[in-house]
């Protein structure tokens, strides 16, 4: 039996509006307990790949981070830390991507580290797989971020009109 508060997964959707081959929603699953949370709807927001991937310091564009969300790649330095790079650099949100790129099922749960240091902006865990495609499809495009929507709200879309990923189950 689950102690009163204990949720074992708590999931958060996104949709990409463009590049439209990778116009789906993607679902990710919100830090356990560090982070803030969605207050605001974004309609149309950039998610900016940031650069280096893993985000351990200081980043090459953070400038195009400020005000946007950043898509992060795992490994290097702890979920927190790469959550306060992103908000020192201005972003309203980070979602960090598994390094494992043939990942398509396996959420991990991000938790503090041990510095107690704290983070105010909401950080995701998204897939591998997930991640790599929408690195994929911006590297092939010539993309420098894909706009996206979030959070959404799934309950409100018909299941015939869900546009998931074709390579994750559901």
């Amino acid at each position: 039996c689950a102690r009163p508060g204990l949720r074992i997964h708590e999931y958060l959707y996104f949709q990409v509006l463009s590049p439209g081959d990778i116009r789906y929603i993607f679902t990710a699953t919100p830090a356990k307990d560090f982070g803030g949370v969605f207050n605001t709807r974004y309609d149309q927001i950039h998610l900016v790949p940031a650069d280096p991937p893993e985000a351990c310091g200081e980043l090459n564009n953070g400038v195009f981070i400020q005000d946007q969300i950043a898509l992060v790649e795992r490994g290097g330095c702890s979920f927190l830390s790469k959550t306060r790079v992103i908000q020192e650099h201005g972003g309203r949100a980070v979602i960090i991507a598994d390094n494992a790129y043939d990942n398509d099922s396996f959420y991990i749960e991000m938790i503090q580290d041990s510095t107690r240091q704290t983070a105010d902006i909401p950080a995701l865990f998204l897939l591998g797989r997930d991640g790599y495609m929408i690195r994929r499809s911006l590297e092939q495009h010539g993309l420098p971020w894909a706009v996206i929507s979030i959070p959404v709200n799934v309950t409100s879309i018909p299941t015939y009109e869900m546009m998931q990923p074709p390579w994750t189950f559901w």
